[in-house]
């Protein structure tokens, strides 16, 4: 049986640094990632200074369900990212009266939605024809406080690609730590 080659102490500990590193940068870029809420728009879902967990793996899984929450590329400003509560599905049709919103002619249930705004999609320039039709691969999001919240209703849809994943567990402050109602 031939001799164990035994490593220094600091060439084990930087071989050891480099690949928590690397499998650090694996799980933030493809597994998991920590965003901070910096607004008001999910109130009272989240509030602004939440720290909530993304499973960036989930959209390789499942497709985006209504009424999940999701982290994504702002479509605007793409270095940029939202999080909103999916509404619209591809294929979907939109409409929103007096601050009500209805899918496919039918109004949603929206208990998490305490301070409503009474704007009307047929108010907003972007959408020509109302109700509007959701495009393949393309989603609409709108935040939980209507009244603070800028989202679909001013810029229009979310593409798939810009989707990170959606938000599941709440790990700041510890007074709400938990799951997120998805």
């Amino acid at each position: 049986m031939a001799d164990a080659v035994v490593k220094p102490w600091w060439r084990e500990t930087i071989e050891t640094v480099i690949w928590a590193l690397v499998l650090a940068l694996i799980l933030r870029m493809f597994v998991i990632q920590a965003f901070w809420i910096p607004s008001g728009s999910m109130i009272p879902t989240l509030q602004a200074g939440d720290r909530v967990l993304v499973a960036k793996f989930w959209n390789i899984v499942k497709d985006p369900s209504r009424g999940s929450i999701y982290v994504f590329k702002y479509p605007v400003e793409t270095d940029r990212d939202f999080i909103k509560r999916i509404i619209g599905l591809p294929g979907d049709t939109i409409d929103i009266k007096n601050g009500v919103v209805y899918v496919n002619g039918e109004m949603i249930d929206e208990p998490y939605v305490k301070h409503m705004d009474r704007f009307t999609l047929r108010s907003n320039d972007i959408f020509i024809t109302v109700p509007v039709k959701v495009p393949e691969n393309m989603y609409f999001a709108l935040g939980d406080n209507r009244m603070n919240s800028q989202d679909g209703r001013y810029w229009g849809f979310v593409p798939k690609s810009y989707l990170k994943g959606p938000a599941f567990f709440r790990y700041w402050p510890l007074s709400r730590i938990g799951l997120l109602d998805n």
